[in-house]
């Protein structure tokens, strides 16, 4: 996901506040920077301030609900009146949020907005006797909880969510990472690996050749 304002702080700490929750952010301060990310990225959801310099967040979302990106918009701003509510709905955005907030609550929503990206996914998955819950953050194996970090639960999430479709180690590093991992890293063989054992026998992620992973039953 992105999140977009001029608050260098208060960007910084939501964008922190989501990663521990196993979401992959991307942080940038104004409307020319959430626009250049759009153009090369694709986000479920992006967190605007409506009131940044160079290009509003305004701008922003009107340049998303006009494409065919998908990305889901929460408007994050200090304008709290109705009639500011119903001209940032009416610009596209999805959701609108006014600060201060709960940090619980903007999470709420941005997960809610994820579960509503094409194609809407339900907020527990089960497969193979493994059942994650997007919204506790919990995940556990045939009752049993583990204890997963935030990547490892990434990973899980998109493989799971890719549900048996094989899953390439570029897509796991762009949806599970943000846009400073490096392309050459080994970090999702290594998370892999750690996630495997967690998870236990019988294996359920499978590497397929020369093409990624997937979730599957035992083979």
């Amino acid at each position: 996901m992105l999140v977009a304002d001029d608050e260098r702080l208060l960007a910084d700490t939501i964008a922190q506040g989501l990663r521990r929750l196993s979401m992959a952010v991307d942080v940038c301060y104004d409307g020319d920077g959430a626009l250049e990310r759009i153009s090369v990225n694709r986000y479920d959801v992006a967190v605007l301030d409506r009131d940044m310099p160079g290009r509003t967040g305004d701008e922003v979302c009107r340049s998303l609900a006009g494409s065919d990106a998908g990305t889901r918009v929460l408007m994050l701003t200090a304008a709290a009146g109705i009639r500011d509510r119903v001209e940032g709905l009416g610009l596209g955005a999805d959701d609108y949020l006014t600060k201060p907030f709960a940090f619980a609550e903007l999470v709420a929503r941005v997960q809610a907005l994820g579960r509503r990206s094409a194609p809407a996914l339900p907020p527990v998955l089960e497969q193979h006797g493994v059942v994650l819950d997007v919204a506790r953050h919990t995940v556990t194996r045939d009752g049993r909880p583990l204890a997963l970090s935030p990547k490892e639960f990434a990973v899980l999430h998109v493989l799971m969510r890719a549900n048996g479709r094989v899953v390439s180690a570029e897509d796991l590093l762009e949806q599970a990472w943000d846009e400073f991992a490096d392309p050459f890293t080994n970090a999702v063989r290594v998370t892999l690996m750690t996630l495997r054992r967690k998870l236990g026998q019988p294996a359920i992620i499978h590497t397929v050749p020369r093409a990624g992973y997937r979730i599957g039953g035992p083979e």
